[in-house]
C-alpha cells in the first residue's frame, strides 16, 4: 500500500578525512518527510541539525594569553564556549525489501539522497565582553563551511501490527563536497579557497506515530 511517512531521529556521528581535523564525535537530529509506495519505494525530504563539543581546530590561539585564556575587555577570564553546529538537507530515495517480517510495510531499509550539508564552529561569548569576536567579528574565525553532500542508510524499519511500536534503526554515511564560505580568516590572515572532502558516519534511530484513515491498511505516520 502507498504511506505518507513522518518521522523524527536522533544519532551519533564520527567524522572522517577533512572533517575530522576539526570536529570529534556529534551528535545529529532531525526529522523526515517520505512517501512509499505500493511497491514499497520510499522517496521524501530529510533534515538533520548537528551539534556536539568536539572542537579539535584552535581558531583562538591569537586571542589567549600567555597562560592560554582568552580575556573579556575587563581583563578576566572570559565565559567563551566552543562547539560545533551544522545542518544537512537531503532528497533522498530508496526501498524497503521484505525480511524477517510478516508484515509487507516491514523489512530491511536501503535509502541514498543528495542534497546540502554545512558546519562550523559556533562561538559563544555568555557574557558578551569580548570585543575580538563581537557581532560579525566572529564571522572571521567561525570556519563556516558548506557544500553538496550524498548519504546512504542501511538499515531495519519496523511497523507493528498493534499499531504501538513503529520505527527504524540503522547505520548512516555522508559525504560532502565542501568550501569555506567566509572571504578571510581572522587568525590566520589568510584566505581559504581549498576545496573539502568531509565524510561523516554513525547509527540513527527513528521513531514513527501512525495516524491512521478509515481503513486500517491507510495510514499515516510522524
Amino acid at each position: 500500500m502507498a504511506l505518507p511517512l513522518v518521522g523524527v531521529h536522533i544519532g551519533g556521528q564520527m567524522p572522517s578525512f577533512d572533517m575530522e581535523k576539526r570536529f570529534g564525535v556529534n551528535l545529529n537530529a532531525g526529522a523526515a518527510f517520505m512517501y512509499k509506495t505500493k511497491t514499497n519505494f520510499m522517496f521524501g525530504l530529510q533534515a538533520g541539525y548537528m551539534f556536539g563539543q568536539n572542537v579539535k581546530e584552535d581558531v583562538l590561539t591569537q586571542l589567549k594569553n600567555a597562560d592560554g585564556y582568552i580575556t573579556e575587555n575587563q581583563g578576566y577570564p572570559a565565559d567563551l564556549r566552543v562547539t560545533e553546529r551544522g545542518l544537512g538537507i537531503h532528497l533522498t530515495g530508496g526501498k524497503v525489501f521484505k525480511f524477517l517480517s510478516a508484515n509487507p510495510n516491514s523489512g530491511l531499509f536501503v535509502n541514498i539522497g543528495a542534497g546540502y550539508l554545512q558546519h562550523k564552529i559556533n562561538l559563544y561569548d555568555a557574557q558578551q565582553t569580548i570585543a575580538a569576536i563581537d557581532k560579525e567579528m566572529k564571522y572571521g574565525y567561525d570556519r563556516l563551511t558548506a557544500g553538496l553532500s550524498l548519504s546512504q542508510f542501511v538499515g531495519y524499519l519496523y511497523l507493528s501490527q498493534n499499531r504501538l511500536a513503529n520505527f527504524y534503526f540503522g547505520f548512516e554515511c555522508q559525504q560532502a563536497f565542501t568550501k569555506s564560505l567566509r572571504k578571510l580568516n581572522y587568525d590566520t590572515g589568510l584566505p581559504d579557497t581549498e576545496m573539502r572532502f568531509d565524510m561523516l558516519t554513525g547509527f540513527r534511530f527513528g521513531w514513527i506515530l501512525p495516524l491512521y484513515k478509515k481503513k486500517p491498511n491507510d495510514f499515516y505516520y510522524y
